[in-house]
């Protein structure tokens, strides 16, 4: 499920897996509809594997983003201690966003 939410007059959202756990977050947008629009984004994208860039950070975690068609990215993943943990997500990715519903909370 997606989780759309606003803050401060920004919206951003988060896509959750089947367990609750949040596999992917969007950055801040100025409105609605471009929140909107970047789930549909992850939605249309997230099938193809050449739209995730898999990443190491400083401390040795990996974490993944997921591009649009023009390489801005749509969304990011949380850090995982192990590469597995960061395949795995992708995978959660690809399974849950497509057909996810989206809801609003507070």
């Amino acid at each position: 499920m997606f989780e759309l939410k606003k803050k401060n007059d920004q919206y951003h959202f988060v896509l959750k897996a089947g367990n609750g756990q949040v596999i992917l977050s969007s950055e801040m947008y100025n409105s609605k509809a471009a929140a909107t629009n970047g789930i549909a984004s992850v939605q249309k994208n997230c099938g193809d594997d050449a739209r995730y860039e898999k990443k190491t950070a400083k401390n040795g975690k990996f974490h993944f983003n997921v591009k649009a068609s023009n390489g801005q990215v749509i969304g990011s993943s949380q850090m995982y201690a192990a590469e597995s943990g960061l395949n795995n997500g992708i995978e959660s990715v690809k399974k849950n966003a497509p057909g996810a519903e989206i809801k609003e909370v507070e």
